[in-house]
């Protein structure tokens, strides 16, 4: 025991003074500097970064707000209050499920940006105003058509424009909220006809409790099965998210 306490204070003693002889740890040092520009094209070149930086933290929303998205996660939901569960599936699994059937979905359309803009423009062949004329020409193409008609004139009349002769003349900050109405429309008219055969299974057995006298017990705990019995059966996700991609078509 005491050859062992003496090891020990040697070791408590000795270490520090160990440690202290080895090379100290190097931190990489990285800095971000702004230097002044020496010519208009430099001052040009440093605004266009900014304005992409800016781009960039605008993504999710266009995510959200020009692709399938939005009727998506809308529909996901409410099947999911009309089932009755609360937490299942989870948030992260509907937010998940409908973001990579959105990426599926707008593959023809991702391609095309890769294809006619994010190519030509890093191989240097096109400019960034022409590259960003390509890039959202597929995207004003898919919101046209999936947008009614009178949300596309709604949002022309509100901003006091030029009726436009063709569909290349409509403006962009038209077309978006009026993609986003009409998903919207069209996403509560699919949740809709998904929620009347549970509400009709929650109507029966409401109906059968009260008629055996049987008040107190809530029908969500009798219905909640055969919601659940009646969706496995018919196979419902195979269903529900079939009939969504195909109402992309």
């Amino acid at each position: 025991m005491k050859k062992a306490l003496i090891l020990v204070i040697a070791i408590l003693i000795f270490f520090p003074a160990a440690a202290g002889a080895a090379d100290p740890l190097k931190l990489p040092n990285v800095s971000l500097t702004l230097g002044g520009a020496d010519s208009p094209q430099g001052m040009a070149t440093a605004i266009q970064i900014i304005l992409l930086l800016t781009v960039l933290t605008l993504a999710p929303a266009i995510l959200l707000m020009m692709t399938s998205f939005t009727r998506l996660v809308i529909v996901f939901s409410i099947l999911r209050q009309a089932l009755g569960v609360q937490q299942s599936p989870p948030n992260q699994v509907i937010i998940g499920l409908a973001l990579f059937l959105t990426f599926f979905i707008m593959s023809p359309a991702f391609n095309n940006i890769n294809e006619k803009a994010i190519k030509p423009y890093m191989q240097g062949s096109m400019d960034q105003s022409e590259a960003f004329t390509n890039a959202l020409s597929p995207l004003r193409e898919f919101m046209l058509k999936n947008t009614r008609e009178k949300d596309m004139e709604l949002f022309i009349k509100l901003s006091k424009a030029e009726t436009p002769k063709t569909k290349n003349d409509i403006p962009t900050l038209a077309i978006i909220p009026a993609f986003v109405t009409s998903e919207l429309k069209t996403a509560f008219q699919i949740g809709f006809l998904i929620y009347l055969p549970f509400l009709v299974i929650d109507m029966v057995v409401a109906s059968v409790l009260m008629s055996m006298g049987m008040m107190m017990l809530p029908p969500v705990m009798i219905s909640l099965p055969f919601k659940l019995m009646l969706f496995v059966l018919v196979d419902g996700w195979y269903l529900l998210v079939g009939s969504l991609v195909q109402s992309f078509s």
